[in-house]
């Protein structure tokens, strides 16, 4: 997620999606995966699906409408979830045993094609809790998620666990290159085999017995992580007078407002527990001593010492991780985890960091010393902590660069972003946007867009750019249902979810450089989903490499810098005029500014990351301190704090989506680079050549051949890491 190592940076735990395909793992996103798996449902018609009818469960009904049936949203009430898992899950159980139980040979479309038909019910029910989760959680409905984390565990064990299922799924392995099987068939069977074997399928009763064990007590500790987290982001609210409102720009002081009166605090100013609003304080406020306070609040988040503290659970995470580990056969937590990644072990993705943070640390003591001479000049006595990076690397930025990013920002309004990821879309791939009013959202907030390539419909595109209560912070990008033609075409469903603040009634929404960047990324993600092109679902869309997936919402952002895009869409809130040429050549001559902070705080979240999950035996581990010693040892910057500290570092123990994964936005930006000098080497950007090679080697393939494969038959060649160097503008040893 850039030319900033990842716009997940910008905050949230979500932003990255990797499908998973029926009732085998439905249920994982839920306990293992919540950091970046949303589930995906499939419409289809299914003999055994109970219609909704009078108090019948909504959630369990096929999804009706049009486009192929939309997920019942405007229905949906928190007090049906727990029933309608509970079936689905009954069900998806009946049909897995059905399979196991079948007495002919094991074949591709007894076992793996079945097993792909399978969970429909459980699909449609954990993708609307999954939506409810990041989106419209409440006290109800987390009571719910802590109730049925272990129970959802245990009917993923209960799944993986089958004997009798993998006995089946091992023999059609087997014979997978004597059977006439297509190369996607070929791969899918690969998958289904390399997961169960991962999950233990060989173990022996009594060590299956102890798996299971662990992983509910796992999905536990994942949801209280993660209610913790959401707890003290919504309950840390600093409340401003107008008197210490001093440099803020007049946008985040209307919005401010507004926070405040909307939590019933008319007449001040409310600073929310949130990056998107964290961060434009630090940048801006002339108060040194509310920056400290924003500063040492949010990187508290989890960290309070009180009910809500995630110490302990770290703790608890890691023993249970490495005794799991220990039970499957590897040697540490990340040798497995980046098993079926790219990087395929720790080791190589340690180096592609290690090649990394000597450039940015050296970059960093450049940044520091720019900002000390400012200081120095405006009479500032003291050395520069963290809660200054932001704020004297904006007066840098502007004595270098003569770039004001308020000034920028009166030219980025929201809508306009939105109208011209549309447009890039269409211009790049040949999508189509129209909106349409006939289908259910679950907030007033949320529009949904029909999409069309070459006037076919391909899918839906729902949009929820607004922050509210129950909505966890960040921005990403879901799937709700994966394209597949196994049996009949589907067409997908994604949406792209953000937090910017509401403005006054009225107001244009203006958001900050960095924020366009973040809405480029995220659609990057949504066209990855739409563009799908294949047979199965569990190999469609985002369903891909960790260090994969994140190449094509990272390229996307490219082209926000491009004259054709500012041109069009970057224009002035109020006379309506295009963003002038010598401000885009400031954007343009700072894009590599501040690349020490950018690149520093997110490689010392992945350095921490990976060097936790390459221990065998975390023993009672202490985060805070482990945290301290681990970078010290890499010689971190006293300037500046890791991205994510360990007690709010959801994508690590939310779920384990990315734990000994953080590393993959760096991976994924070599690849970025690296592609996106492909354009540039050809007739530029919008070279069309180079844009349907894109789409149709990487795109629409989605799992359907091995990550490093695809990016070769769209390079020519492997990638080339030192593209990831000159796009920093880091020196190459």
């Amino acid at each position: 997620m850039d030319r900033k190592i990842g716009s997940e940076m910008k905050g949230n735990p979500m932003n990255t999606v990797l499908c998973f395909r029926n009732a085998r793992v439905a249920a994982a996103l839920l306990v293992f995966g919540f950091a970046i798996v949303t589930t995906v449902a499939c419409s289809r018609s299914g003999k055994n699906t109970p219609k909704a009818s009078g108090g019948q469960n909504i959630l369990l009904a096929e999804w009706s409408g049009p486009y192929g049936g939309v997920p019942p949203f405007d229905r949906v009430k928190v007090e049906q979830f727990k029933p309608a898992l509970e079936t689905a899950m009954a069900e998806a159980l009946a049909e897995v045993e059905k399979i196991a139980a079948n007495p002919e040979a094991p074949t591709f479309e007894n076992t793996i094609a079945a097993m792909e038909r399978s969970g429909k019910m459980l699909n449609r029910v954990t993708t609307v809790y999954n939506v409810w989760s990041g989106n419209m959680s409440s006290d109800g409905f987390r009571a719910v998620e802590q109730e049925m984390a272990p129970k959802l565990a245990e009917y993923r064990d209960t799944v993986m666990q089958n004997v009798r299922l993998f006995e089946r799924i091992e023999k059609v392995y087997s014979a997978r290159e004597n059977s006439g099987l297509t190369p996607e068939q070929q791969r899918l069977v690969w998958d289904y085999y390399t997961d169960f074997l991962r999950e233990g399928a060989k173990l022996t009763p009594e060590h299956k017995a102890t798996v299971a064990r662990i992983n509910k007590q796992l999905a536990d500790l994942y949801t209280k992580f993660s209610n913790n987290l959401l707890h003290d982001e919504e309950s840390y609210v600093l409340y401003l007078e107008k008197d210490q409102l001093g440099g803020l720009p007049e946008s985040y002081v209307k919005a401010a407002a507004e926070e405040a009166a909307e939590r019933g605090q008319p007449g001040k100013y409310a600073v929310l527990n949130t990056r998107s609003s964290m961060d434009p304080f630090l940048t801006y406020s002339a108060r040194r001593d509310l920056r400290e306070k924003v500063w040492r609040t949010y990187y508290s988040r989890g960290d309070n010492g009180d009910a809500c503290d995630n110490n302990r659970i770290i703790s608890e995470i890691m023993k249970l991780r490495a005794e799991r580990t220990r039970l499957q056969g590897y040697p540490t937590f990340a040798h497995r985890a980046l098993e079926k990644q790219v990087a395929k072990a720790p080791d190589a993705a340690m180096a592609l960091m290690k090649k990394m943070w000597p450039a940015a640390i050296a970059r960093v003591k450049e940044e520091v010393a720019d900002m000390k001479s400012i200081a120095k000049k405006e009479g500032a006595a003291f050395a520069i902590e963290p809660w200054d990076y932001r704020f004297y690397a904006e007066k840098v930025r502007k004595a270098k660069y003569d770039l004001d990013s308020n000034e920028v920002k009166e030219y980025l309004q929201l809508e306009k972003l939105r109208e011209a990821m549309m447009w890039t879309a269409g211009k790049l791939y040949g999508f189509e946007f129209q909106p349409v009013s006939d289908v259910p959202v679950y907030h007033p907030d949320v529009r949904v867009w029909q999409v069309k390539r070459n006037g076919r419909h391909i899918g839906l595109w729902y949009f929820d750019p607004y922050a509210r209560q129950g909505k966890r912070s960040g921005a990403w990008m879901s799937a709700y249902r994966r394209q597949d033609r196994m049996d009949g075409e589907i067409t997908a469903i994604v949406s792209n979810n953000s937090n910017f603040v509401k403005g006054a009634p009225g107001e244009p929404v203006l958001i900050s450089w960095d924020d366009a960047e973040t809405m480029f990324h995220e659609f990057g993600h949504a066209l990855h989903g739409l563009s799908s092109d294949v047979t199965y679902p569990s190999l469609s869309g985002t369903s891909v490499a960790r260090d994969y997936v994140e190449l094509p919402s990272q390229i996307n952002e490219h082209w926000l810098l491009t004259p054709e895009v500012l041109n069009r869409f970057a224009l002035h809130y109020r006379t309506g005029k295009a963003i002038p040429k010598q401000l885009v050549d400031k954007i343009d001559k700072a894009s590599k500014f501040n690349q020490g902070f950018i690149t520093t705080e997110y490689l010392a979240s992945a350095l921490v990351d990976m060097r936790l999950h390459t221990l065998a035996e975390p023993g009672d581990l202490d985060p805070d301190k482990f945290e301290r010693e681990t970078l010290a040892a890499f010689g971190m910057p006293k300037e500046l704090p890791m991205r994510h500290r360990m007690p709010q570092f959801s994508h690590i123990f939310s779920g384990e989506g990315y734990a000994a994964g953080y590393y993959s936005y760096l991976w994924a930006d070599a690849l970025t680079a690296d592609a996106y000098e492909a354009f540039e080497q050809a007739k530029g950007p919008w070279d069309t050549e180079v844009a349907k090679s894109f789409y149709n080697n990487v795109l629409s393939k989605g799992n359907t051949l091995d990550p490093a494969a695809a990016f070769r038959a769209f390079r020519g060649r492997d990638v080339d890491t030192d593209a990831l160097m000159r796009d920093r503008g880091f020196p190459i040893n």
